[in-house]
C-alpha cells in the first residue's frame, strides 16, 4: 500500500464516481469497498450496507472515495493533471471527463467533471514549449494557451513557430 493515497469526499456518489473514473482510464480497477453498519447511525445517518469507502486505482495511482455527506465540496485548489501525447488523447479525456460537468469551469485545459472534481487535460508538448529558452516562443504559446478551453496541439505548435 502506498504511503499517501488521495481521499475524495463525496456526498453519496463515491461508488458511482469510482466506476465513472475507472471506465474512462484503461489502466484502472476497483478495489475494496467498505460499508456503513448499524453502529454510529445516529452520527452518520446512513443505512446499514451503503458504501462508506471504495478504493480504486487509475493509471497506477490509488484513491479512496468516501461517502461523507454534503458538508464539503470540491474546488479548484486540487486538480488532477492528465498528461496526453496526442490530440486524440486530449479529445478523449476532455470529452469523457467533462460529460455533464460544469462548462463554465473550462479554460486553459481545465475542466470540472459532473462531481465537481477539477482536471487538467494537458498535452505533454505544451510544457516543452512553455519551457523553451526562447522567451518569444514561450510567450506566443502562453498567449495562445490562454485563449483556449480544450487544448489544440496544432494551434499551439503554430503559435510556437510564430505562425499565428
Amino acid at each position: 500500500m502506498p504511503k499517501i493515497t488521495p481521499c475524495l469526499w463525496f456526498d453519496n456518489q463515491a461508488e458511482e464516481a469510482a466506476n465513472f473514473y475507472t471506465s474512462i482510464f484503461k489502466n484502472s480497477k476497483i478495489g475494496n469497498i467498505s460499508r456503513y453498519g448499524k453502529e454510529g447511525y445516529e452520527i452518520h445517518g446512513r443505512e446499514a450496507g451503503t458504501v462508506l469507502t471504495i478504493d480504486f486505482e487509475v493509471e497506477g495511482q490509488k484513491y479512496t472515495a468516501l461517502n461523507g455527506g454534503p458538508a464539503f465540496k470540491f474546488n479548484e485548489a486540487i486538480s488532477f493533471v492528465v498528461q496526453c501525447n496526442t490530440q486524440k488523447e486530449v479529445d478523449y479525456y476532455w470529452e469523457k471527463l467533462s460529460e455533464d460537468g460544469d462548462k463554465r469551469a473550462q479554460q486553459c485545459g481545465w475542466l470540472k467533471d459532473k462531481y465537481g472534481v477539477s482536471w487538467q487535460i494537458v498535452p505533454i508538448i505544451l510544457g516543452e514549449m512553455l519551457h523553451d529558452k526562447d522567451t518569444r516562443k514561450s510567450d506566443l504559446v502562453m498567449k495562445s494557451m490562454l485563449q483556449m478551453k480544450k487544448f489544440d496541439i496544432e494551434e499551439l505548435k503554430r503559435a510556437y513557430k510564430g505562425e499565428k
